[in-house]
């Protein structure tokens, strides 16, 4: 019988939970796929998996390192992330949902901005595949966030605000002091402060202005662009970064590819 991709998906959804902080990795036996401590992958039994279960492997295993930050933007062709309205449902289609709610559930932790969180709301939980719903971390570099969104009032998954030292969090969130810097927070500080919680695999989601302050302290490990083959225009856009000279400086991270219905997956590994 040949290994498909929700036997695959379990498998890493065993793998994810025997791998957790600081404890003993021994190799993960499931459905017929045995998984190892050094994120590799073979199928002892002899049943072949399919192509999408191998794909699904290949790129998502090595999110379970036993620490890594890593982050996904979903965009069109010319680089948009939403209109100049802010409507961004949805740019990248179902397939790339459900790839996105996976990453959530491998997560120990999802971040996002706070503009990102008063601009659409997201629950930031796992509802398009099976999983754990990950921690929900807020980035309030100035405070006022609203106690009416999902994150603070659904009760779905614990939710931490990482503000101005001394603020309340809303709702039922709880709050900590966020590690600043030059560009309102350190990246980096944000990273061990959850590693010290326990929260040592981190999806960066969004905005788009989080991700990129992420990425230029070189403070992740891989980043997944999905690009939607739709052209908006005009709006916001994805990354953006300090301006270079040539093109010498420009990132150039190993590459590669996977289709996702219509949109294609491009898997960033970087140093």
């Amino acid at each position: 019988m040949a290994i498909d991709e929700d036997m695959a998906w379990a498998a890493l959804l065993a793998a994810r939970d025997a791998w957790r902080p600081d404890g003993p990795r021994a190799t993960v036996a499931h459905g017929g796929l045995a998984l190892s401590p050094d994120l590799s992958w073979r199928a002892p039994g002899g049943d072949a998996p399919t192509q999408a279960a191998r794909d699904l492997l290949d790129f998502l295993l090595p999110l379970l390192a036993p620490r890594i930050a890593f982050a996904q933007l979903g965009q069109s062709l010319d680089g948009r992330i939403a209109t100049a309205s802010g409507h961004s449902h949805y740019v990248t289609g179902p397939r790339s949902l459900v790839h996105l709610h996976r990453l959530r559930a491998l997560a120990d932790a999802v971040v996002v901005g706070a503009g990102t969180l008063l601009a659409d709301d997201p629950r930031l939980t796992v509802r398009h595949c099976a999983g754990p719903n990950p921690l929900r971390v807020v980035l309030d570099t100035r405070g006022g966030l609203r106690a009416d969104r999902h994150a603070f009032a659904d009760g779905a998954a614990p939710t931490l605000v990482l503000g101005p030292a001394g603020a309340a969090a809303p709702g039922r969130a709880e709050a900590a002091a966020l590690p600043r810097g030059r560009d309102g927070f350190d990246a980096r500080g944000v990273l061990d402060l959850l590693a010290a919680r326990g929260a040592r695999r981190v999806l960066v989601e969004g905005g788009g202005a989080t991700v990129s302050r992420f990425l230029a302290a070189g403070a992740l490990d891989a980043l997944h662009v999905v690009v939607a083959p739709i052209v908006i225009g005009s709006g916001r856009h994805g990354l953006d970064l300090p301006p270079i000279a040539t093109l010498d400086a420009a990132l150039r991270p190993r590459a590669r590819r996977l289709a996702l219905g219509e949109d294609m997956l491009f898997e960033l590994r970087l140093p």
